[in-house]
């Protein structure tokens, strides 16, 4: 379990990752694995946005670090939580963790950590949204600590460079056809129009359809948006909470929300893996499940490292 692998990625770099396992929880908590799916289910029923939530929630916790829950732990003792990003703008549903965790502990007290919970309702969440199966592997341990100064240093930004989104994937051991997969999940979900109007005001951004533009301004009508307003366009309108190729589609007609949308379409090292995507979807739901696979295990605790948080909110009380 405790056991280092080292890959070497094909920019040279080194990345480690401690051994997880298939069916971590067989012994300790044999039935894990289906409360959580079960749990997951009975939220999507109620709040289908909670399936687009998990992905999201994997994306901001294992980009940061490690996959260690750190993104659910609250405000607390002096330490300030990844949740205040300007990154994290939008999140939400990190409640529903609770739910989820509650139910584990009332079958298995202090066994499950908040990191396999964030882990297996993303696997879980994407199936309902109609992805790929994934088999997600567990042991994870819970971070003591929130990383707030250095979620800006790790997370990409829609407007960074896509020399500098591919550089960040790789760093953890995802490569260019595996990054263009990932981009995939904004098939689903929402973008705050913070993030949208500077393409839209005070000129509309030459790189979008004038009248995909239209729309847009109709979604975000003022140039300075109240970030505390949910003031929104989804990210798809065709297949709104399907995750599939109809992304790539939008992009390749320019009908990409962010600049990170439409820089794979123009930048040569990604345009090809856009293509293909937009042509076939079984191979984007191939690489989209190969490619979190990978970033769900981004140097994980195992063994004694880190904890198992009896609450994700909070470390616990020595």
């Amino acid at each position: 379990m405790g056991v280092e692998v080292g890959t070497i990625t094909s920019a040279g770099a080194v990345v480690v990752r401690s051994e997880l396992q298939l069916n971590y929880y067989s012994e300790s908590c044999p039935k894990a694995e289906e409360i959580i799916k079960e749990q997951v289910a009975t939220l999507y029923h109620k709040h289908g946005n909670t399936a687009v939530s998990w992905i999201r929630n994997l994306f901001h916790d294992c980009m940061v670090k490690s996959c260690d829950a750190s993104v659910y732990l609250d405000t607390a003792n002096g330490q300030e939580s990844e949740k205040t990003s300007p990154r994290n703008l939008g999140m939400r549903n990190f409640k529903y963790i609770e739910t989820i965790k509650q139910a584990l502990e009332s079958e298995c007290p202090n066994t499950v950590s908040c990191a396999d919970i964030v882990a297996l309702s993303a696997r879980d969440g994407l199936l309902w949204l109609g992805g790929p199966h994934i088999e997600m592997r567990t042991g994870r341990k819970d971070s003591k600590e929130s990383y707030l100064a250095e979620v800006e240093s790790y997370l990409p930004n829609h407007n960074d460079s896509m020399s500098s989104v591919l550089s960040r994937f790789q760093s953890i051991g995802v490569d260019t056809e595996g990054t263009v997969a990932l981009l995939g999940a904004h098939s689903v979900g929402r973008v705050h129009c913070v993030n949208l109007v500077h393409r839209l005001y005070p000129t509309v951004d030459p790189t979008i359809d004038p009248d995909y533009a239209e729309y847009l301004k109709g979604r975000c009508p003022s140039p300075d948006p109240n970030p505390q307003e949910v003031l929104y366009s989804r990210n798809d309108r065709e297949t709104t909470m399907i995750i599939d190729n109809m992304y790539y589609k939008n992009i390749l007609s320019n009908k990409g929300l962010l600049i990170v949308d439409q820089e794979l379409v123009t930048d040569p090292t990604t345009s090809p893996f856009v293509e293909k995507m937009a042509a076939d979807n079984g191979y984007f739901h191939d690489q989209f499940a190969r490619a979190l696979r990978i970033l769900s295990e981004n140097n994980p605790l195992t063994g004694d490292q880190g904890e198992i948080r009896k609450v994700c909110r909070y470390v616990n009380s020595d």
